[in-house]
């Protein structure tokens, strides 16, 4: 068998990460018609069906899902060697707002460490305002935070994030009860955008659990103890979205915005694949 085509292969990898040719397209810096004719001719090559395709899905075949592991190491093995004769070490400091992070965080960083293995990655996952200082002071190469309220200008918008309320599985509201609720605290915009959204309903509301980050958050919510609002990426095994049953209002959807300076194509390259991976 001729020798496998590493972007191909690589480009697989991210279709089946993501599940959509044109995730993996954004990421590549290619269009989703050169990533489709890279996997054909990579199933043609290995005369397997890797992929199974419908108008709306992309899913990895049987024989897909037995290559999956093989082809990352591949890529890994590839990025190490094409990094061997690199004198200078190479770092990318970056801020992750903490209301966009949770149970997919290992994922994340598998996919960021098969796009680049030879990248030192240095991840801070903190509040908006907290990592818009240190972006500003220098301390982070890039920031995906909620867009700020101030108004910065040299944010791009990176994407829309989608949030709800959760609960634990079999949770019900109690009649004459005000809603408990699990906040991040009066200065969190999520809280305020949730509060204002059942002040207008007339839905009372008391706030009996605080903490910092979706993953806090949402150990409130799975463990029983109140709803959250979170970021439907976000939500812990256990957790459900009970804004049905407790007839509870629409959360508006966030901008969520990417802050970076950064020129030098590797680096932009892992922050395009952090982003398609958020998505």
């Amino acid at each position: 068998m001729e020798t496998l085509d590493i972007g191909a292969v690589r480009a697989f990898v991210l279709a089946a990460e993501m599940q959509s040719f044109t995730r993996a397209a954004d990421s590549l810096g290619i269009t989703q018609s050169a990533v489709s004719l890279k996997l054909r001719r990579l199933e043609e090559q290995l005369g397997r069906r890797l992929l199974e395709r419908t108008p709306r899905q992309v899913r990895l075949s049987a024989e897909g899902l037995a290559f999956l592991g093989a082809a990352r190491d591949l890529m890994s093995s590839h990025d190490l060697a094409v990094a061997a004769f690199e004198t200078e070490q190479r770092r990318l400091v970056v801020g992750i707002n903490h209301m966009l992070i949770g149970s997919e965080l290992p994922s994340l960083l598998r996919r960021i460490h098969d796009h680049d293995a030879g990248l030192r990655i240095e991840m801070r996952i903190a509040g908006t305002q907290e990592l818009m200082r240190a972006y500003e002071q220098g301390e982070l190469d890039a920031a995906l935070v909620l867009r700020p309220d101030d108004g910065r200008k040299q944010g791009k918008a990176a994407f829309t994030e989608d949030f709800s309320w959760f609960a634990a599985t079999g949770w019900r509201p109690l009649a004459g009860k005000p809603l408990p609720l699990a906040t991040q605290g009066e200065s969190c915009r999520i809280r305020a955008a949730a509060t204002s959204a059942l002040d207008r309903a007339g839905i009372a509301w008391d706030e009996v659990f605080v903490g910092k980050g979706a993953a806090i958050l949402g150990a409130a919510a799975s463990g029983g103890l109140a709803v959250a609002v979170l970021a439907r990426r976000a939500v812990p095994a256990g957790a459900v979205d009970v804004s049905g049953i407790a007839s509870l209002p629409s959360i508006p959807r966030q901008d969520v915005m990417l802050y970076s300076a950064l020129n030098d194509r590797r680096s932009r390259g892992t922050l395009q694949v952090l982003v398609q991976a958020l998505r």
